[in-house]
């Protein structure tokens, strides 16, 4: 039995959660989240707490078991507390400037870059090498945060570019030149 899917989901109060189908639809404070869930996966809401069960022990119900828990308390907890992935710029002139919505990234290419971010998302600029995406869905934080490294990604030889808060770039040492002469 899969530790994570026996475990039920607790509903908060304020946050309402319709099921219609296979369609869960949870809103909260910060916003409203729909999923459509596999229709393997029997989903119950029973008061204030969700309950994911399997009807057999194959593998697919397995597999989908804990997923679809999982998928379903980071709903919850996307519309009661919110998701947050910072971000670091790291190079000489590299920087990050809010307009408006969009995002605008000097990153040493011809251009600056701009980034606007879907409905639902929010990125914040607390310093200049400093980028914040929030938002209700973590997927989609994860993706829009994954998007704006991609532009940039840390360079394996002095490690200028965008990383994630935390990361640990593993340096490449240069060219050593010619030891002996001939």
């Amino acid at each position: 039995m899969s530790r994570i899917g026996k475990l039920p989901v607790t509903i908060p109060s304020g946050v309402t959660v319709k099921l219609e189908g296979n369609t869960l639809t949870v809103k909260g404070p910060k916003g409203e989240l729909t999923r459509e869930l596999h229709p393997a996966i029997a989903v119950t809401v029973e008061g204030d707490h969700i309950v994911v069960s399997r009807p057999s022990d194959e593998k697919l119900h397995r597999s989908l078991h804990g997923t679809t828990r999982a998928l379903i308390n980071n709903m919850v907890t996307g519309v009661t507390k919110g998701f947050s992935k910072s971000l670091e710029i790291v190079g000489t002139g590299y920087r990050a400037a809010k307009s408006g919505n969009k995002l605008t990234l000097t990153l040493g290419f011809s251009h600056p870059i701009e980034v606007e971010p879907p409905a639902g998302l929010e990125i914040e600029v607390p310093s200049a090498n400093t980028i914040v995406v929030k938002g209700a869905d973590k997927e989609a934080v994860g993706q829009l945060a994954a998007n704006i490294r991609a532009i940039k990604e840390p360079e394996v030889y002095l490690g200028k570019g965008i990383r994630y808060a935390g990361e640990q770039i593993k340096l490449k040492p240069g060219k050593a030149g010619k030891a002996g002469g001939k």
